[in-house]
């Protein structure tokens, strides 16, 4: 997919995701930008954290499409909840949101969100972690019930999207940029992208 064409001025921009949020996210800095899709073994590795773990395929995301694209600045992002030191990722499918929720009914989830943006021609990698507290509600099997139903949220971690009626889940959200919790920490990504030359806004 290609959004415009992009100034001489400045290197092409790839965002290495499939994902229609964060191509919905990267759209607001008014930049021209490219979508590839990063081919990446998501499995974790053994004692890796929640926050290591995004971090890691952020940065592995960028860096497989920027191989294929060496001139090009990659942006690579990755997200997964962290419910007492334990990942969880996107359910997938209802049974799995159903107990995903039931899970984190009552809890704290932190939200590990992390951006890398990578060139390779200039040897350029930076890499920031943005972390999203989330306090849920106690949820009953009905309330459940009827948001899986309703919203279908099986495409995002933890099961809950903030941005939609996933918030009647919720009792409050402490960050520092509200854009991180739906998929692409957009502060973060500005100055990753200012530090490897892009102009902005």
């Amino acid at each position: 997919m290609t959004t415009s064409t992009q100034p001489s001025s400045q290197p092409d921009i790839i965002l290495a995701s499939t994902s229609r949020y964060r191509r919905e996210l990267l759209q607001r800095l008014r930049l021209p930008f490219n979508v590839h899709r990063p081919e990446v073994d998501e499995t974790p590795l053994a004692g890796e954290t929640p926050a290591q773990l995004a971090q890691r395929l952020a940065v592995a995301k960028a860096q497989a499409v920027s191989v294929k694209h060496p001139q090009a600045l990659v942006i690579g992002s990755d997200q997964v909840a962290d419910l007492h030191g334990q990942a969880i990722g996107k359910p997938g499918n209802y049974d799995k949101a159903f107990e995903q929720l039931r899970r984190m009914s009552g809890q704290t989830v932190i939200f590990q969100t992390a951006v890398s943006v990578v060139c390779q021609a200039s040897a350029f990698q930076q890499c920031e972690l943005v972390a999203v507290k989330v306090e849920f509600r106690q949820l009953n099997d009905a309330e459940i019930d009827r948001y899986l139903r309703a919203e279908e949220p099986y495409d995002s971690a933890g099961s809950a999207k903030s941005e939609g009626l996933g918030i009647t889940l919720l009792n409050a959200i402490h960050n520092d940029d509200p854009t991180a919790l739906i998929g692409l920490p957009l502060i973060a990504t500005a100055r990753l992208l200012r530090a490897a030359g892009v102009s902005l806004p």
